[in-house]
């Protein structure tokens, strides 16, 4: 019996990735193969606005490229490993270095040149305004005694 030990399963799976895209093609997005990783992404609907939180420990924001259209946001750096001092040697770092890049797709359209963004401690915070036809709508209809045709008030909706 052999037995196998895997020293780091992310790279035992990013060489099945591989292999099955060799044999049917490419499987997957363009931007997700050329990644050497991945942070994390959070995207709320705030009613009004989207606000997308990304977590980017370790990454400066002179690394970073965010890009943003009325229907995505495209984030891409670099995180680069550390430099190790002279006369020390690294035992263990699980962390993931290199390049990546992350598209979120947003479900209604975005002022893109009214975003804000905030890059503290590591995590990105944009806050995206949606264009005010995408924001939600009520619509009142006055029906009179007699009127023929309804009157109609357009008005955004309430939080609730």
């Amino acid at each position: 019996m052999i037995v196998r030990r895997y020293l780091d399963p992310i790279a035992e799976i990013n060489a099945i990735r591989r292999q099955v895209n060799d044999v049917f093609g490419d499987l997957t997005s363009e931007a997700a193969v050329k990644s050497d990783w991945a942070p994390a992404v959070r995207l709320v609907d705030q009613g009004d606005d989207f606000l997308l939180t990304v977590h980017l420990a370790g990454v400066q924001a002179d690394d970073l490229d965010v890009q943003v259209t009325v229907d995505a946001v495209s984030i891409s750096g670099v995180r680069k490993q550390p430099e190790l001092a002279d006369g020390t040697k690294l035992l263990y770092d699980d962390a993931r270095y290199g390049s990546f890049h992350r598209l979120v797709n947003l479900t209604d359209a975005v002022q893109n040149d009214n975003v804000t963004a905030d890059f503290s401690h590591g995590v990105l915070t944009l806050t995206l305004p949606k264009v005010v036809e995408a924001r939600n709508k009520v619509v009142k209809i006055s029906l009179s005694n007699g009127s023929a045709a309804p009157t109609l008030e357009v008005g955004e909706a309430q939080a609730q």
